[in-house]
């Protein structure tokens, strides 16, 4: 976990000192809509230097490298050194660094930093969730009438526009309220804090939900897969937050779906 800090640190350094400076960053285009700085690229390099510095064999699934195969085949980082690339272009002060440990194919520590707010949400399994050094439990709203619910919007060049509308309209009907901040990983990190009562999104990478899904449960929250495949990290979709708020939720969306 200290490794796991210490990179996200090193990254938020490099991403402080690039952040507004919208017009002087170089840009290259990654798919319609998509972005990648040069900030982005430094930020990963950043995190990569210092978790393979520290735990040499591991293997690294980051974002921008890929799948980076180790000799220790027990252990593998997943890492987004820049969750919130839009927001982050736009100066938006809403964007973090996610890094998540996998054991074994399971995910057992997981590290997400806000460098606007300088908030360092982490969590280990069977050891709690924090947010600096406040304990983190799920909000305990019981069903969805007073609930505040995060989601993504499929943005250009992305698939899902009918089926978030369709879906998105069964749930909006049911809850206080629907938001979208433009960044999983801290949509995951606020549903573990209780700030958001649950969060769902589609076709989502490893790496953008890997350290939130951590989080979640380790805060006494449920995830669920409302994707393909029997692991929400891997499964491209999910929903999580309290139990009794995802259990109606996922209902909801699998209703919508049909």
């Amino acid at each position: 976990m200290t490794t796991m800090i210490a990179a996200a640190r090193a990254a938020a350094r490099v991403l402080r000192r690039d952040f507004g400076e919208v017009e002087e960053l170089q840009v290259s285009r990654k798919g319609p809509a998509d972005f990648v700085s040069m900030a982005d690229k430094r930020a990963e390099d950043a995190v990569y230097e210092t978790l393979s510095a520290a735990r040499r064999g591991y293997g690294f699934l980051m974002e921008e490298r890929g799948e980076v195969e180790g000799t220790d085949k027990s252990h593998r980082f997943i890492v987004d050194p820049l969750d919130g690339t839009t927001n982050f272009l736009h100066a938006i002060p809403h964007y973090a660094i996610s890094i998540a440990l996998e054991r074994e194919g399971e995910i057992v520590a997981g590290v997400i930093f806000d460098p606007s707010r300088d908030e360092m949400f982490r969590a280990e399994k069977g050891r709690g969730a924090f947010m600096n050094d406040r304990r983190l439990r799920v909000a305990a709203r019981k069903g969805l009438a007073d609930a505040v619910i995060a989601t993504g919007i499929p943005y250009r060049g992305r698939p899902g526009h009918a089926r978030f509308l369709t879906e998105l309209h069964a749930i909006s009907s049911k809850v206080a309220g629907v938001r979208r901040f433009g960044a999983a990983s801290l949509d995951l990190a606020y549903v573990a804090a209780g700030r958001f009562d649950a969060f769902w999104e589609r076709d989502l990478a490893p790496w953008d939900v890997a350290a939130g899904v951590a989080l979640v449960r380790e805060a006494g929250g449920y995830v669920e897969n409302i994707g393909e495949g029997a692991d929400p990290v891997h499964s491209r979709g999910l929903a999580a937050g309290g139990e009794d708020v995802v259990k109606p939720l996922a209902e909801c969306l699998r209703a919508a779906a049909r």
